[in-house]
């Protein structure tokens, strides 16, 4: 398994823990396609606020297994994608979004199937006059993004690895995967995190 593989398969939780609680994507997000998750490296995209022409700048460039990593200056619920861009990008072979904004025609977009998590759900469209910037290093959610960071993206959001920590996150993400698959043995076991973690000292004295 592939190192974008196995932070996917790990997920969003144990991949903030297992950096130190660093990097998430601090927003709610819509998982538009339930039961989707993905990991790739970002493909940034800093639009004009109401305006998605980098948008379509930045699917015609994408490679495959991108994460495009959408977003403006003061994001605003306007749909910077839509089913037609949607199709654009699975065709490049993204991997997945992360839309900072609204996405719209929601039926459409579940049926095509490409990951994509959004702020919003808007009908509301873009315009695609303002010239923006790819390839950038933006804000989202409180989380720096820069060109080549790893998002990982699950039912809990999205979180961010940066590029020169995917090595080690990736161990220690696994290594906690495992710890907790051992307690999950214990507490289905009988035992319980109230004595296995030493709690009940602290509340009990």
């Amino acid at each position: 398994m592939t190192q974008l593989a196995e932070l996917a398969r790990l997920g969003v939780a144990t991949v903030h823990e297992a950096q130190g609680k660093t990097g998430l994507v601090d927003i709610p997000l819509l998982q538009i396609v339930p039961g989707s998750r993905a990991a790739g490296p970002a493909r940034t995209a800093l639009c004009v606020n109401g305006d998605n022409l980098m948008v379509h700048a930045a699917v015609a460039n994408a490679e495959p297994g991108d994460v495009l990593v959408l977003t403006m200056p003061e994001p605003t619920p306007v749909a910077l994608i839509g089913d037609l861009l949607a199709t654009q990008a699975l065709d490049q072979g993204v991997a997945a979004m992360l839309v900072d904004g609204a996405v719209r025609d929601l039926d459409e977009l579940r049926a095509l199937g490409l990951p994509i998590w959004a702020r919003h759900v808007r009908a509301q469209g873009a315009t695609k006059e303002h010239v923006g910037e790819l390839d950038v290093g933006v804000v989202v959610g409180g989380a720096r993004v820069d060109p080549g960071d790893v998002i990982v993206l699950d039912a809990d959001g999205a979180v961010v690895v940066k590029a020169d920590r995917v090595d080690d996150v990736v161990i220690a993400a696994f290594e906690r995967d495992g710890r907790e698959r051992a307690l999950r043995k214990r507490y289905a076991a009988g035992e319980r995190s109230y004595d296995v973690n030493d709690l009940r000292r602290l509340v009990e004295g």
